[in-house]
């Protein structure tokens, strides 16, 4: 029996908040199990929270089994607390008995993870306040102790080389591949990604995530921690998001690299909102989204809120849209994910058979990249993020690796396909550069 919450709201002076942010941080540093949500400022109409930090698990859901989304469901009805936690891309093979994942995993986390933290920390888009919710030591010993934390200090990060999974060549012939896959129906477009990685490498995983966190910040962004595996996210795009019983997915596809100076970047962003091919992209994956809430949503209610819409981020600008629905009465929160797991922007259409040729033609195991970090609230509201943009470590075989890719087509160019993939490496690679 999980007991009530010790509960306190206290104020932050204006300007404290990149501060508290930063302490909040180091105080973190002492739980083997965190995970910190930071929108790094970004804000919109669903925002909750412009941190978000967990620490400390006095319960925990983790499966790799059929029944892992009703369990979860089963525990949030008989304690209605906070739960935080990830689902792995390779949930798939749960949710699909057609499906499987034929590489090793490097990683080895839990197919579905949840945990009920003892510590909830929380500041309001309005970073005028930190709130604390507390199973364990009271609010104002927490509050005290994150205050008299000192503020993030990163140490140099070490210089690595990544090795990449498929080379040039390779990924090349795979883009022809997929094409071909397409013009003969077995698909209308696919999402194909390649690793890079290093071997034996020791890091410091808050200072990486610090680094990263700084030279890309995003509305999605994440670090955490898993006993010995790190995850570091600097993820631009939302998943799904639940308030009361509206759903909200906002795919991304669409990507264009930022101009040289203001004139250039103005430029892109035009070009980028006009190109035929990537609104073809992006209205494919909103289409198979609208399909995915429908399977959960009152019939009628699944609505296309905003289509192309162009938002700027530090190396790059994303075409994003939003689709929404009303979750159906008989329906428990938990099927929402369920029946939009894996989120189509990460896999392509028709959602089963891409799902197969990825499996086939990538040469790592996805694990956690392409899947979901996020938290559910005591009211079984939730938010969730897409896992892109991020690296990954284990700190007991010394493996740091990360995945990256962009969306095929029939009009796909190979050369310019390893382009989009290498343009969104580099902002990860170059943090140890």
């Amino acid at each position: 029996m999980i007991l009530p919450r010790q509960k306190a709201t206290f104020p932050l002076a204006k300007g404290e908040y990149e501060t508290i942010k930063q302490r909040m941080l180091d105080w973190s540093k002492q739980f083997s199990i965190l995970l910190l949500l930071d929108s790094n400022g970004y804000t919109d109409q669903y925002s909750r929270y412009a941190c978000l930090l967990a620490v400390n698990a006095v319960d925990t859901i983790s499966s790799g089994q059929e029944d892992g989304l009703e369990n979860l469901n089963r525990w949030h009805e008989l304690h209605h607390d906070w739960l935080f936690g990830h689902i792995c891309y390779d949930y798939k093979n749960v949710l699909e008995k057609k499906l499987s994942s034929r590489h090793a995993a490097k990683h080895n986390y839990a197919p579905l993870h949840f945990f009920c933290p003892e510590i909830v920390c929380y500041i309001n888009p309005q970073q005028s306040e930190l709130s604390i919710e507390s199973l364990g030591p009271s609010p104002d010993e927490v509050f005290e102790a994150i205050r008299n934390s000192l503020p993030f200090a990163p140490a140099p990060l070490p210089s690595l080389k990544f090795q990449q999974r498929t080379e040039r060549g390779v990924y090349l012939q795979t883009i022809k591949l997929l094409r071909q896959h397409i013009y003969n129906g077995d698909c209308y477009e696919i999402n194909h990604c390649n690793e890079g990685f290093c071997e034996d490498v020791s890091i410091n995983p808050p200072d990486v995530f610090h680094r990263l966190n700084t030279l890309s910040p995003a509305p999605f962004a994440a670090y955490y921690r898993l006993h010995k595996q790190y995850m570091m996210c600097a993820s631009p795009e939302r998943y799904l998001y639940k308030n009361g019983k509206r759903i909200v997915s906002q795919p991304i596809k669409g990507t264009a690299r930022r101009g040289e100076n203001a004139e250039e970047d103005c430029l892109m962003k035009k070009c980028l909102r006009k190109s035929i091919k990537e609104q073809a992209e992006n209205v494919m994956i909103v289409d198979l989204t609208r399909n995915d809430l429908a399977r959960s949503c009152e019939t009628g209610s699944v609505k296309v809120d905003e289509l192309f819409g162009i938002y700027t981020f530090p190396q790059v600008h994303q075409m994003i849209s939003t689709v929404s629905g009303t979750l159906r009465a008989d329906m428990q929160y938990t099927e929402a994910l369920r029946y939009s797991f894996p989120m189509g922007s990460m896999t392509g259409a028709p959602k089963v058979k891409v799902m197969q040729l990825i499996d086939e033609c990538e040469l790592s195991r996805r694990e956690l990249f392409s899947g979901t970090v996020g938290y559910i609230t005591p009211d079984a509201d939730f938010d969730f993020n897409v896992i892109i943009r991020s690296l990954f470590y284990n700190e007991t075989t010394r493996y740091l690796s990360y995945q990256t890719g962009g969306a095929i087509t029939y009009d796909s160019d190979p050369l310019q396909e390893w382009e989009e993939m290498r343009l969104k490496a580099w902002a990860l690679e170059r943090i140890f550069s």
